[in-house]
């Protein structure tokens, strides 16, 4: 397989169509010492000839985890908030589980190294190669971008030291805006610390948050074009990102007149209604840099008494920030759509698999 294509439409809130074309080239290995190798995939979202969002998926054993399953060892704490009980901890002394239950500091751990690996493969290491360090800067979105580590692997492979201006930027309700009833709004931009000739210095920006609705990203992206008016190419670092989302910032280059690249972790995600921020894995082997690991991760969902997969509702980004801040409310939330959706919890899936191991 050269190319794979995946053509696609859905509609806006405005009953607007969007059509467009998802392709994903062949995976390529790489080296990426001192944390061994991985595969990286380039691939592009187009909705027209004139509008196109370039793509890079990764793969490595940390990025495997955050997407598809871990063999977690006995971690009693973690346990107690998923519900087993004392009985259960004592008789296993690992446990496999997905994803999604890597949460709180281990989360932010396992993102740490797989960040360290995806900024030493060449796509990347080109971009950060090719220009001075001053002329790096890297926009953490508060909440879940402060957590990616973008500074410390950009420092570890490469030894530069970049400009980190943190931001907020989130949706609140404005019933003035047609249909949509909401706006982005940005309540943080912490860009103070830098002088004019600073701002005038930085041409490439890192931003750092995954990607849902993709509203938030596309007026970050604008927001940050304003203020940095240099800039001319924007590399946004985004472990989950949806199919619906990546549309609907592809025509950034359009609006802003920068160069706009979105880095993910191993597969594109599939935005589920009715709450489109809820996203699951495409049941697509084509999708999947690694086909075999998607296998295992749905195998180890299952089904529900009625015969649904549960994967196909199994929400990679279930949590998207609640997941490296409160475990508590990641379960929750998790309970919550298993419950609304299979009649089930975290708990019977857990349960299931300890019985089948």
């Amino acid at each position: 397989m050269v190319s794979f294509h995946y053509p696609y439409q859905f509609c806006e809130e405005d009953q607007t169509r969007i059509t467009g074309n998802l392709t994903l080239e062949k995976p390529l290995p790489y080296k990426a010492p001192p944390k061994g190798s991985g595969f990286f995939r380039t691939g592009r979202i187009t909705l027209s000839p004139e509008i196109n969002l370039e793509l890079v998926f990764y793969h490595n054993p940390a990025t495997a985890s955050f997407i598809y399953l871990q063999d977690e060892h006995c971690n009693r704490n973690a346990f107690r908030i998923m519900g087993l009980s004392e009985e259960e901890i004592e008789q296993h002394s690992a446990i496999t589980l997905p994803g999604q239950l890597c949460m709180g500091s281990q989360r932010t751990n396992l993102i740490g190294e797989a960040m360290q690996t995806v900024f030493a493969a060449p796509p990347l290491q080109k971009t950060i190669l090719s220009n001075r360090q001053h002329n790096l800067a890297i926009f953490p979105i508060a909440r879940e971008g402060l957590k990616y580590q973008v500074p410390e692997a950009i420092f570890n492979n490469y030894g530069y030291y970049c400009d980190e201006i943190v931001l907020d930027a989130h949706h609140v309700f404005d019933h003035t805006v047609p249909i949509y009833n909401r706006k982005v709004e940005m309540t943080l931009f912490k860009d103070k610390d830098l002088d004019k000739l600073q701002h005038e210095n930085i041409t490439v920006a890192f931003i750092a948050d995954s990607i849902a609705s993709g509203l938030v990203m596309r007026e970050t992206i604008t927001e940050i074009k304003r203020r940095f008016r240099n800039l001319e190419r924007v590399e946004v670092i985004a472990p989950l990102a949806t199919i619906r989302g990546l549309s609907r910032i592809a025509d950034t280059e359009c609006r802003n007149g920068v160069k706009v690249r979105v880095h993910i972790f191993e597969t594109i995600l599939n935005a589920l209604p009715p709450d489109f921020y809820y996203s699951a894995h495409y049941n697509i082997p084509e999708m999947h840099i690694r086909p075999d690991l998607e296998e295992a991760y749905r195998a180890w969902w299952g089904e529900d008494a009625q015969g649904r997969p549960i994967a196909d509702t199994a929400c990679a980004g279930y949590g998207w920030s609640e997941v490296f801040y409160s475990p508590r409310k990641q379960i929750e939330m998790i309970n919550g759509e298993l419950g609304q959706r299979h009649n089930l919890t975290i708990l019977d899936v857990i349960r299931r698999n300890l019985k089948d191991s």
